[in-house]
Protein backbone atom coordinates (compact mmCIF):
# COMPACT_ATOMS: atom_id res chain seq x y z
CA UNK A 1 0.00 0.00 0.00
CA UNK A 2 2.84 2.33 1.05
CA UNK A 3 4.64 1.45 -2.67
CA UNK A 4 0.97 2.47 -4.49
CA UNK A 5 0.64 5.68 -2.56
CA UNK A 6 4.52 6.85 -3.11
CA UNK A 7 3.94 5.91 -6.89
CA UNK A 8 0.28 8.07 -6.96
CA UNK A 9 2.63 10.93 -5.63
CA UNK A 10 4.92 10.83 -7.85
CA UNK A 11 3.09 10.40 -10.76
CA UNK A 12 0.97 13.78 -9.38
CA UNK A 13 4.38 15.21 -9.49
CA UNK A 14 5.45 14.46 -12.44
CA UNK A 15 1.76 15.60 -14.35
CA UNK A 16 2.08 19.11 -12.16
CA UNK A 17 5.59 18.98 -13.68
CA UNK A 18 3.99 18.54 -17.53
CA UNK A 19 1.69 20.81 -17.10
CA UNK A 20 3.57 23.61 -15.58
CA UNK A 21 6.00 23.37 -18.66
CA UNK A 22 3.29 23.89 -21.07
CA UNK A 23 4.59 26.84 -23.29
CA UNK A 24 1.96 29.90 -23.38
CA UNK A 25 0.59 29.07 -26.87
CA UNK A 26 0.12 25.60 -25.71
CA UNK A 27 -2.14 26.88 -22.71
CA UNK A 28 -3.82 29.30 -25.52
CA UNK A 29 -4.38 26.83 -28.02
CA UNK A 30 -5.94 24.05 -24.93
CA UNK A 31 -8.18 27.53 -23.44
CA UNK A 32 -11.42 28.94 -23.89
CA UNK A 33 -10.30 32.11 -23.21
CA UNK A 34 -11.59 33.56 -26.63
CA UNK A 35 -10.82 36.92 -26.56
CA UNK A 36 -6.89 35.98 -25.84
CA UNK A 37 -6.31 33.27 -28.59
CA UNK A 38 -8.59 35.78 -31.04
CA UNK A 39 -5.52 38.88 -30.17
CA UNK A 40 -2.78 35.70 -29.77
CA UNK A 41 -4.11 34.43 -33.62
CA UNK A 42 -3.98 37.83 -35.14
CA UNK A 43 -0.35 38.49 -33.57
CA UNK A 44 1.31 34.97 -34.50
CA UNK A 45 -0.23 36.23 -37.97
CA UNK A 46 1.54 39.51 -38.18
CA UNK A 47 4.62 38.63 -36.89
CA UNK A 48 4.59 36.11 -39.86
CA UNK A 49 3.97 33.02 -38.04
CA UNK A 50 1.38 31.42 -39.98
CA UNK A 51 1.25 27.59 -38.81
CA UNK A 52 0.59 28.85 -34.80
CA UNK A 53 -1.91 31.77 -36.42
CA UNK A 54 -3.49 28.91 -38.64
CA UNK A 55 -3.84 26.51 -35.43
CA UNK A 56 -5.48 29.40 -33.42
CA UNK A 57 -7.53 30.36 -35.66
CA UNK A 58 -9.09 26.75 -36.26
CA UNK A 59 -9.74 25.93 -32.31
CA UNK A 60 -11.52 29.91 -32.48
CA UNK A 61 -13.58 29.00 -35.30
CA UNK A 62 -15.45 26.35 -32.79
CA UNK A 63 -16.07 28.67 -30.20
CA UNK A 64 -16.87 31.47 -32.40
CA UNK A 65 -19.38 29.75 -34.45
CA UNK A 66 -22.62 32.33 -35.32
CA UNK A 67 -21.25 35.07 -33.67
CA UNK A 68 -19.85 38.43 -35.41
CA UNK A 69 -16.15 36.92 -35.57
CA UNK A 70 -17.42 34.12 -37.37
CA UNK A 71 -16.45 35.37 -40.87
CA UNK A 72 -13.29 37.17 -39.74
CA UNK A 73 -11.76 33.78 -38.24
CA UNK A 74 -12.97 31.71 -40.83
CA UNK A 75 -11.63 34.23 -43.44
CA UNK A 76 -8.13 34.22 -41.76
CA UNK A 77 -7.95 30.38 -40.79
CA UNK A 78 -7.80 30.09 -44.78
CA UNK A 79 -5.64 33.07 -45.01
CA UNK A 80 -2.59 31.97 -42.58
CA UNK A 81 -2.92 28.16 -44.48
CA UNK A 82 -2.20 30.10 -47.40
CA UNK A 83 0.30 32.27 -46.47
CA UNK A 84 2.41 28.98 -44.83
CA UNK A 85 2.19 27.55 -48.33
CA UNK A 86 0.03 24.91 -47.52
CA UNK A 87 -2.44 25.55 -50.20
CA UNK A 88 -4.58 22.50 -50.44
CA UNK A 89 -5.86 23.06 -46.76
CA UNK A 90 -6.29 26.54 -47.63
CA UNK A 91 -8.04 25.95 -51.03
CA UNK A 92 -10.77 23.77 -48.47
CA UNK A 93 -10.97 26.44 -46.44
CA UNK A 94 -11.77 29.42 -48.50
CA UNK A 95 -14.47 27.25 -50.59
CA UNK A 96 -16.33 26.51 -46.88
CA UNK A 97 -16.17 30.69 -46.10
CA UNK A 98 -17.57 30.75 -49.48
CA UNK A 99 -20.47 28.59 -48.78
CA UNK A 100 -20.88 30.33 -45.29
CA UNK A 101 -20.33 33.89 -45.88
CA UNK A 102 -20.90 34.85 -49.80
CA UNK A 103 -21.76 38.12 -48.59
CA UNK A 104 -18.60 38.36 -46.53
CA UNK A 105 -16.19 41.96 -46.82
CA UNK A 106 -14.25 39.15 -47.53
CA UNK A 107 -15.84 37.27 -50.24
CA UNK A 108 -14.17 38.63 -53.34
CA UNK A 109 -10.46 38.04 -51.73
CA UNK A 110 -11.33 34.51 -50.72
CA UNK A 111 -12.88 33.70 -53.70
CA UNK A 112 -9.69 34.77 -55.76
CA UNK A 113 -7.34 33.40 -53.00
CA UNK A 114 -9.24 29.71 -53.51
CA UNK A 115 -8.66 30.11 -57.22
CA UNK A 116 -4.82 31.01 -56.69
CA UNK A 117 -4.68 27.99 -54.55
CA UNK A 118 -6.44 25.79 -57.09
CA UNK A 119 -3.84 26.70 -59.39
CA UNK A 120 -0.94 26.14 -57.56
CA UNK A 121 -2.08 22.76 -57.72
CA UNK A 122 -2.12 22.32 -61.24
CA UNK A 123 0.57 19.90 -62.76
CA UNK A 124 2.56 20.60 -65.55
CA UNK A 125 1.75 19.41 -69.26
CA UNK A 126 3.44 16.22 -68.93
CA UNK A 127 0.80 15.37 -66.28
CA UNK A 128 -3.00 14.48 -65.70
CA UNK A 129 -4.61 17.81 -66.60
CA UNK A 130 -8.09 17.42 -64.86
CA UNK A 131 -6.88 20.14 -61.94
CA UNK A 132 -6.03 22.22 -64.66
CA UNK A 133 -9.71 22.10 -66.59
CA UNK A 134 -11.32 22.77 -63.16
CA UNK A 135 -9.14 25.99 -62.34
CA UNK A 136 -9.50 27.00 -65.43
CA UNK A 137 -13.91 26.88 -65.46
CA UNK A 138 -13.62 28.10 -61.28
CA UNK A 139 -11.65 31.36 -62.90
CA UNK A 140 -13.97 31.82 -65.90
CA UNK A 141 -16.63 31.74 -63.82
CA UNK A 142 -14.93 34.48 -61.09
CA UNK A 143 -14.11 36.62 -64.30
CA UNK A 144 -17.68 36.53 -65.50
CA UNK A 145 -19.03 37.43 -61.69
CA UNK A 146 -16.56 39.89 -61.23
CA UNK A 147 -15.73 41.45 -64.69
CA UNK A 148 -13.73 44.63 -62.82
CA UNK A 149 -11.94 42.78 -60.26
CA UNK A 150 -8.64 44.12 -59.64
CA UNK A 151 -7.17 40.19 -59.94
CA UNK A 152 -8.65 40.24 -63.63
CA UNK A 153 -4.70 40.58 -65.43
CA UNK A 154 -3.40 38.08 -62.60
CA UNK A 155 -6.29 35.61 -63.42
CA UNK A 156 -5.91 35.86 -67.34
CA UNK A 157 -2.20 35.01 -66.89
CA UNK A 158 -3.46 32.06 -65.35
CA UNK A 159 -6.14 31.12 -68.00
CA UNK A 160 -2.88 31.71 -70.55
CA UNK A 161 -0.54 29.42 -68.80
CA UNK A 162 -3.10 26.46 -68.36
CA UNK A 163 -4.18 26.79 -71.72
CA UNK A 164 -0.63 26.28 -72.80
CA UNK A 165 -0.31 23.81 -70.93
CA UNK A 166 -3.18 21.73 -72.27
CA UNK A 167 -2.53 22.81 -75.95
CA UNK A 168 1.37 21.19 -75.63
CA UNK A 169 -0.03 17.89 -73.66
CA UNK A 170 -2.33 17.50 -76.33
CA UNK A 171 0.10 17.70 -78.99
CA UNK A 172 2.90 16.35 -77.63
CA UNK A 173 0.85 13.20 -77.16
CA UNK A 174 -0.02 13.13 -80.84
CA UNK A 175 3.87 13.89 -81.68
CA UNK A 176 4.91 10.55 -79.49
CA UNK A 177 3.77 8.51 -82.59
CA UNK A 178 5.48 10.67 -84.69
CA UNK A 179 8.69 10.03 -82.84
CA UNK A 180 8.01 6.54 -83.02
CA UNK A 181 8.18 6.28 -86.49
CA UNK A 182 4.43 4.89 -86.50
CA UNK A 183 3.78 7.74 -89.28
CA UNK A 184 0.09 7.00 -90.03
CA UNK A 185 -0.80 7.03 -86.66
CA UNK A 186 0.82 9.99 -86.20
CA UNK A 187 -0.93 11.88 -88.86
CA UNK A 188 -4.18 10.42 -87.79
CA UNK A 189 -3.49 11.49 -84.08
CA UNK A 190 -1.96 15.41 -85.36
CA UNK A 191 -5.46 15.88 -87.21
CA UNK A 192 -7.59 14.85 -84.35
CA UNK A 193 -5.61 17.49 -81.95
CA UNK A 194 -6.88 19.85 -84.33
CA UNK A 195 -10.28 18.57 -84.58
CA UNK A 196 -10.93 18.84 -81.37
CA UNK A 197 -9.39 22.22 -80.83
CA UNK A 198 -8.66 23.88 -84.07
CA UNK A 199 -7.23 26.89 -82.01
CA UNK A 200 -4.14 24.71 -80.76
CA UNK A 201 -1.43 27.30 -79.81
CA UNK A 202 1.22 24.88 -81.68
CA UNK A 203 -1.44 24.54 -84.82
CA UNK A 204 2.10 25.60 -87.13
CA UNK A 205 3.95 22.20 -85.28
CA UNK A 206 0.45 20.29 -85.90
CA UNK A 207 0.13 21.00 -89.80
CA UNK A 208 4.27 20.45 -90.28
CA UNK A 209 4.52 17.20 -88.83
CA UNK A 210 0.97 15.97 -90.22
CA UNK A 211 2.58 16.90 -93.90
CA UNK A 212 6.19 15.43 -92.38
CA UNK A 213 4.45 11.97 -91.66
CA UNK A 214 2.48 11.59 -94.63
CA UNK A 215 5.31 12.14 -96.90
CA UNK A 216 7.46 9.36 -94.60
CA UNK A 217 4.07 6.91 -94.63
CA UNK A 218 4.27 7.56 -98.22
CA UNK A 219 7.79 7.32 -98.59
CA UNK A 220 8.31 3.89 -97.07
CA UNK A 221 5.27 2.33 -98.49
CA UNK A 222 5.68 -0.24 -101.05
CA UNK A 223 6.50 1.42 -104.43
CA UNK A 224 2.34 0.68 -105.91
CA UNK A 225 0.84 2.33 -103.08
CA UNK A 226 3.49 5.70 -102.86
CA UNK A 227 1.72 7.30 -105.73
CA UNK A 228 -1.28 7.50 -104.35
CA UNK A 229 -0.15 8.15 -100.66
CA UNK A 230 2.01 10.89 -101.99
CA UNK A 231 -1.17 12.61 -102.94
CA UNK A 232 -2.17 12.87 -98.68
CA UNK A 233 1.02 14.61 -98.71
CA UNK A 234 0.65 16.79 -101.36
CA UNK A 235 -2.83 18.17 -99.20
CA UNK A 236 -0.99 18.65 -96.46
CA UNK A 237 1.72 20.28 -97.56
CA UNK A 238 -0.79 22.71 -99.46
CA UNK A 239 -2.45 23.09 -96.02
CA UNK A 240 0.84 24.06 -94.31
CA UNK A 241 2.12 26.59 -96.95
CA UNK A 242 -1.51 28.11 -97.07
CA UNK A 243 -1.67 29.16 -93.57
CA UNK A 244 1.71 29.78 -93.00
CA UNK A 245 3.49 30.78 -96.09
CA UNK A 246 6.27 32.28 -94.37
CA UNK A 247 7.38 30.13 -91.94
CA UNK A 248 10.98 28.53 -91.51
CA UNK A 249 9.39 25.56 -91.94
CA UNK A 250 8.36 25.99 -95.24
CA UNK A 251 11.85 25.39 -97.03
CA UNK A 252 12.10 21.44 -95.76
CA UNK A 253 8.84 20.88 -97.17
CA UNK A 254 9.08 22.55 -100.14
CA UNK A 255 12.24 20.80 -100.76
CA UNK A 256 10.17 17.21 -100.26
CA UNK A 257 7.42 18.56 -102.64
CA UNK A 258 9.91 19.02 -105.25
CA UNK A 259 11.36 15.68 -104.71
CA UNK A 260 8.12 13.82 -105.10
CA UNK A 261 7.18 15.88 -108.06
CA UNK A 262 10.35 15.00 -109.94
CA UNK A 263 9.58 11.39 -109.12
CA UNK A 264 5.85 11.20 -110.16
Amino acid sequence: MRNYIKLTAALCIAAGVISSCKTQYELLLEGNDSDAKYAAAFDYFNSGKFTRASQLFESLSVITNGTSRDDTVQYYWGLSNYRAKDYLTAEANFERFLQDFPRSTFAENAEFLRLDCLFRGTYRYELDQTPSYRTITAISEYLINHPDSEYRDVCNHMLDDLNERIDRKAFENAYLYYKMEDYKAARVALKNVLKDDADNRYREDILFYSAMASYRYADLSYKEKQKERFLVFYDDYFNFIGEYPESARRQELDRLYKKVKEKY
